[in-house]
C-alpha cells in the first residue's frame, strides 16, 4: 500500500497572524511551494461532521480573496457532481458561484442566467 503526505509550514507573527504558508507533497519530491491561502476541509465519519481549516496570509489581498472563493465554489460544484452523480443540485451551486461572481465584479453577468431565474 502506498502512501502519500501533504505537508503545510506555516509561519506566524507575534500575534500568530499568518505571514507565510508553504506546502510540500511527498509525490512530488523536491517541492516546496509558497501560497497566501487554505481551505482544507475533513469529514469526521464517526462524529458525521465537517472539520475545517481556514488560513491566509497578511499579504492576501482582497481581490485575491474574492477570486480564491470564487474559485473554490466553481470546483466543489464540480467535484460534487463527480462524487454524487446529481448534475442539478451541481448547477444550483455554479448558479450561485456565477450570481456570487456577478455581485463582486469578477465574471460578467451571464444573461441567460439572469433570464432563467427572473
Amino acid at each position: 500500500m502506498k502512501k502519500s503526505e501533504i505537508k503545510f509550514t506555516i509561519t506566524r507573527d507575534d500575534k500568530k497572524v499568518p505571514e507565510k504558508i508553504d506546502w510540500s507533497s511527498s509525490d512530488i519530491q523536491e517541492l516546496t511551494a509558497a501560497s497566501n491561502a487554505i481551505m482544507i476541509a475533513l469529514w469526521d465519519g464517526k462524529e458525521r461532521n465537517t472539520l475545517r481549516i481556514d488560513l491566509w496570509t497578511k499579504s492576501m489581498m482582497k481581490e485575491d480573496m474574492k477570486k480564491f472563493y470564487h474559485q473554490s465554489l466553481l470546483f466543489m460544484a464540480d467535484n460534487f457532481e463527480r462524487a454524487t452523480g446529481d448534475v442539478e443540485a451541481s448547477q444550483a451551486m455554479r448558479n450561485f458561484a456565477q450570481m456570487l461572481g456577478e455581485k463582486m465584479n469578477l465574471v460578467m453577468e451571464n444573461k441567460f442566467f439572469a433570464l432563467k431565474n427572473d
